[in-house]
């Protein structure tokens, strides 16, 4: 099996040809379980097997989830505490709070 690594802005990626920077996150965040591991980490940060048990998936997955993510500069690991939001990944998060906001709305109109 091919291990894949992080999808990076300029380089090519699934449903882009280009590579934009907003294909490539669309990209690494499309990935199974890695946004909700972005979210898991809002409030506070985890250890892995606090995140593992959170989301429900194998270790295998969140190891490799965590690694694309941290590959990507949006979690970072923090030996003393465990996993924690960068940054960006602060960020990133104050940017999807709105669409969580509106999704809410949206689940309750169809």
């Amino acid at each position: 099996m091919v291990k894949q690594q992080a999808r990076r802005p300029m380089k090519r990626v699934r449903g882009s040809r280009s590579g934009r920077p907003i294909m490539a996150l669309l990209d690494l965040l499309g990935r199974r379980w890695a946004l909700r591991l972005v979210w898991e980490l809002r409030e506070e940060p985890r250890r892995f097997r606090d995140l593992q048990a959170a989301i429900g998936a194998s270790p295998t997955i969140v190891n490799t989830r965590l690694a694309e993510l941290r590959e990507a500069g949006l979690v970072r690991l923090d030996e003393a505490a465990g996993y924690r939001l960068t940054e960006l990944g602060e960020e990133l998060l104050r940017l999807f709070l709105p669409l969580h906001v509106w999704a809410g709305k949206w689940a309750k109109s169809i």
